[in-house]
């Protein structure tokens, strides 16, 4: 005899109820197609790149649909190209992940086929809307517009009565939707319009990037368009590329009382029961267990990562999936080795080769780090940033999943007597710009704006075709996107790569990481670190050299040996003069990274000219007037006392003018 406990039965009950509810009472339908807008202006060729983006793009949007709780999704294809194209998805706030998956699916094949050559559309459903361009769609435009409306007038109202009550119920519904403190920006409300119970319906979204004065001033700009086009109809939108505002004299949105119940007779609950329930009583056993682990992995997850729990529950492996794919963390998949823990080399069951860093107990990557650099590189892609492919948090492990990146670190390679004679300036060169670009996105182009403040060769990690990815994201911060600088009482970095402003006062902004680039940069060039004994009063680091060999105007005199059969001289010179400019003491004489990368990809263009970088006394005031330790794997962290007179009143060398 089979004994079922209260807990069971609940199961039991639960599923059975939902595989009625599906089986008897739902079926999927087809997506309600309403309108296209297509650019005529511009147009691209079949065979061109930004066909091939488009199409990578419109599957990216189909596969995401399913992934994505809050019904939107965007993202850029071809990111820093003539070619680049960018898109999204919004579902209507009401509608569940299978519906809006359907509606994604069938949108994107439609806006193809629909917009078969032009460079930016959008198509709109009852369910979803599409949209893609090669530029930026402004928020607060009523172009382009969909203003689809019932055909028939309202009778038996007075019509200004009846426009002034669905013009107030939109503009409430545009507050509400704007500040609804929700992942979606989606809001419902109906209002009697007579007194026999004549009622009016509607609903506001916005896409979810917008902030909510943008959301809002999107939604009235869409409301201003329906006395011009709808006046006293029955039911009509206002559907633009960003936010949808729509009125009915009825109820089109799903609400928690509405709904078909399709459940039938008792005699047919009864056999469809009789017939899942051995097939429920196999699977019971399972289903607690996993639930179980669920469970505690949930819990894990809210006491590490709290808010963001369900953003970051689709990027969490088991301890037994990765344990699986490194073949027991053998040591014969361990690829790297650091203060920090052990990295490993693992391959999936799907075949996908990963890099496991598996983090030590005594690691100085804390909780802090561990789950800044989660949270931040699961949302940031670019072709010069490291893919995070999830993370472990089980059996008191702490491990980052990244994509395998077969050639090591830049540092594995630039500093070593042999390997580094791989690295030929045609290499090198190529290394130096995608670096850049890698910095520039995180800077600029990033949905979150972000300072790294640990950028040094070992963090820059080579592909197959040595290009770089930039990794190692647990001491970034974001910052606001027009905040220019923070600060902060807990300092962390590498020493050599730390701008003085932040080494000795807390101070960082995007010129910290300019200055980093700029070490990067002549280090590159030289083959050196820049290092020397911190003891040491007289010993010249790789900055000063760099600067002692420009301003003695034999700036080769520093290039790497093993470059001097084969380089270009211009490229050379524009990288160490550009190495210079990035390390200059006061941040406002720093370039910024779009700069830099105009220069590197000018030919012909002019420099400034550099001045004398920070004095080495900086280093050793720094060194005396700051409490520092450093980690076994070379990372400095300090606690500044901003109060410190030692600090604010120390003298600095004087500038050797050029």
């Amino acid at each position: 005899m089979i004994m079922i406990t209260t807990t069971s039965k609940q199961i039991f009950a639960t599923l059975f109820v939902l595989l009625l509810y599906l089986t008897l009472a739902t079926e999927a339908s087809s997506p309600t197609y309403i309108g296209s807008y297509c650019n005529n202006n511009t147009t691209y060729l079949p065979n061109s790149t930004l066909n091939t983006n488009l199409n990578v793009l419109l599957n990216s949007l189909t596969t995401n649909a399913s992934q994505q709780q809050d019904g939107y999704y965007m993202t850029i294809m071809g990111f820093g190209t003539t070619s680049a194209v960018n898109g999204n998805f919004l579902c209507r706030g009401d509608i569940n992940t299978t519906t809006c998956q359907n509606c994604v699916t069938d949108a994107a094949k439609q806006i193809k086929r629909r917009c078969n050559n032009q460079t930016e559309a959008v198509i709109w459903y009852e369910e979803c809307l599409i949209r893609y361009t090669n530029r930026y769609f402004k928020f607060y435009s009523i172009e382009p517009r969909l203003n689809p409306k019932e055909g028939r007038n309202v009778s038996g109202v007075d019509f200004d009565r009846f426009n002034e009550s669905v013009i107030g119920l939109l503009n409430d519904l545009a507050v509400k939707a704007a500040n609804s403190g929700t992942a979606k920006k989606f809001a419902t409300g109906n209002v009697k319009i007579t007194r026999k119970g004549m009622r009016v319906y509607g609903s506001g979204q916005c896409i979810t990037d917008l902030t909510s004065g943008q959301c809002e001033t999107c939604l009235r700009n869409a409301i201003g368009t329906l006395p011009q086009c709808c006046r006293s109809q029955q039911g009509a939108a206002a559907m633009l590329a960003s936010c949808i505002v729509r009125y009915q004299l009825y109820p089109f949105y799903i609400t928690s009382s509405s709904g078909k119940n399709g459940v039938g007779t008792k005699a047919i609950l009864i056999i469809v029961f009789l017939a899942i329930l051995p097939v429920l009583l196999l699977i019971l056993g399972c289903y607690c267990q996993r639930r179980r682990s669920r469970q505690r992995r949930r819990a894990m997850l809210k006491e590490n990562f709290g808010d963001e729990l369900k953003t970051l529950e689709s990027l969490q492996f088991s301890f037994a999936t990765i344990e699986a794919a490194t073949n027991k963390f053998s040591h014969v998949n361990e690829i790297g080795k650091g203060g920090f823990g052990v990295v490993y080399k693992g391959v999936l069951s799907d075949g996908r080769e990963i890099a496991v860093k598996k983090l030590s107990l005594g690691s100085g990557q804390g909780s802090i780090e561990f789950q800044n650099e989660i949270l931040l590189i699961a949302k940031l892609q670019h072709r010069n940033l490291v893919t995070l492919l999830g993370f472990c948090l089980e059996e008191r492990e702490k491990m980052l999943i990244y994509e395998y990146v077969p050639n090591k670190s830049l540092d594995y390679f630039l500093f070593d007597s042999e390997r580094h004679r791989v690295l030929h300036w045609f290499e090198r060169y190529k290394i130096i710009g995608g670096i850049a670009r890698g910095i520039l996105y995180l800077h600029e182009y990033s949905r979150l704006k972000v300072i790294h403040r640990d950028l040094k060769p070992s963090n820059v990690l080579l592909d197959n075709n040595m290009n770089p990815k930039i990794s190692d994201f647990g001491l970034a911060r974001i910052v606001a996107i027009d905040q220019e600088q923070g600060r902060t009482n807990r300092i962390v970095g590498t020493y050599g790569y730390m701008s003085p402003e932040y080494a000795m006062h807390g101070q960082f902004s995007e010129k910290s990481d300019v200055f980093s680039f700029g070490v990067i940069i002549l280090e590159i060039v030289s083959g050196k670190r820049n290092s020397r004994p911190i003891e040491s009063h007289d010993f010249e680091d790789l900055i000063r050299t760099a600067w002692r060999q420009w301003r003695n105007q034999t700036p080769l005199e520093m290039l790497d040996p093993i470059l001097k059969e084969s380089f270009t001289h211009s490229e050379v010179i524009k990288c160490i003069q550009l190495g210079l400019l990035c390390v200059q003491e006061n941040p406002d004489d720093r370039p910024t990274m779009a700069q830099v990368v105009s220069y590197l990809s000018s030919l012909l263009v002019e420099l400034p000219l550099p001045q004398e970088p920070p004095a080495s006394s900086m280093d050793r005031g720094m060194k005396l007037n700051i409490k520092t330790n450093e980690s076994s794997s070379g990372q400095f962290i300090s606690h500044s006392n901003s109060t410190s007179s030692s600090i604010n009143d120390m003298t600095k060398s004087q500038f050797f003018p050029r």
